[in-house]
């Protein structure tokens, strides 16, 4: 079986692993999914015919460049690194900023995104795996459909992963309970905020109307298709150098790492999953283990999580990938 360590993190073993059953009919989660992505994507095509007829002005690139920078590190930072891995530990205040930040990317709340992504280790690319996009066959539709499924199809998937298994320690905390039972009021301000900006940066109603269409809508759109894109498009593409710890087809995906600030060094971070570094080579880019440094250094951040002397050296197999190491 897999078992949690002692800070709720999974650490994936052989042996069969318990499987959530599909729940019938459709939830409120759902429709809400759907709903966020027909407003998000909607929005981003107006936004899109918009800038090509009428031009796009230095504040909405600002607006949404700043808004996609806090949400981005709030998700990958914040609700990755911190709390689904434990890959630091930092202030109280910290915690919650990060929180927010991420809940404000409309990508659900902090309980359910950590408990499926402590579940999405603990059964990578397996039965259970709820968004692994290899298990529709390795033919060109299969590849395609599980392309559809791990990045849009398994959110309709109403598969909820236990609390009690995958997150006990977050249910203790009562602060991030607050903050996950709050998880709309911080989709809100993530509206409200680039909204005010629009209006002061710019002026008037169009202002505000050009802030909540860039800094919310359009940037939700984006950052929540850069992150899917981790877990469809880096188990699909890219080298996989761990192929022989991981055993599974988590890849690293340069150019989606970079959009992510380094969080689709897929084969890296499945083998060692509590390390605050992903980038452990000096070419793959890892914005976020930058932020981490510089927050330690000045104390924001300690008990920095890195691979154990020597374990990546011995591990690292460049140039192989899943092919190879099965052939071998």
């Amino acid at each position: 079986m897999n078992e949690a360590s002692s800070t709720g993190a999974v650490v994936r073993s052989s042996g069969a692993a318990q499987v959530a059953p599909v729940r019938s009919g459709y939830t409120a989660q759902q429709i809400i999914v759907f709903v966020n992505l027909l407003i998000t994507s909607t929005a981003t095509v107006y936004a899109i015919w918009r800038a090509a007829t009428y031009g796009l002005r230095p504040a909405e690139l600002l607006i949404f460049f700043v808004f996609y920078f806090l949400t981005m590190l709030g998700i990958t930072v914040g609700f990755h690194r911190l709390f689904s891995h434990v890959s630091f530990k930092t202030t109280t205040w910290m915690r919650a900023l990060l929180a927010i930040f991420a809940s404000m990317g409309s990508q659900g709340p902090l309980f359910t995104w950590v408990a499926d992504h402590r579940r999405h280790h603990d059964l990578s690319d397996q039965e259970g795996d709820t968004h692994s996009p290899n298990l529709h066959g390795s033919h060109f539709i299969g590849r395609l459909q599980g392309f559809w499924h791990a990045h849009i199809g398994w959110m309709f998937t109403n598969q909820p992963a236990s609390w009690a298994r995958y997150i006990p320690d977050l249910m203790k905390d009562r602060q991030m309970f607050w903050i996950h039972r709050h998880y709309f009021l911080w989709v809100f301000i993530g509206l409200l905020l680039p909204t005010l900006a629009g209006w002061w940066l710019i002026g008037s109603w169009e202002g505000a109307f050009s802030g909540l269409l860039w800094g919310g809508l359009v940037r939700i759109f984006a950052t929540s298709h850069v992150v899917l894109s981790i877990g469809s498009l880096g188990h699909m593409f890219g080298s996989q150098p761990f192929y022989e710890r991981t055993q599974d087809h988590s890849a690293n995906n340069f150019w989606v790492s970079l959009l992510s600030f380094g969080e689709c060094l897929q084969s890296n971070h499945h083998a060692f999953p509590q390390s605050a570094q992903h980038g452990l080579r000096w070419w793959e880019p890892d914005f976020n283990y930058l932020m981490i440094r510089l927050w330690r250094a000045i104390g924001l951040v300690w008990d920095v999580r890195l691979p154990p002397d020597g374990a990546v050296t011995h591990a690292y197999k460049p140039g192989l990938a899943r092919g190879d190491a099965e052939a071998a």
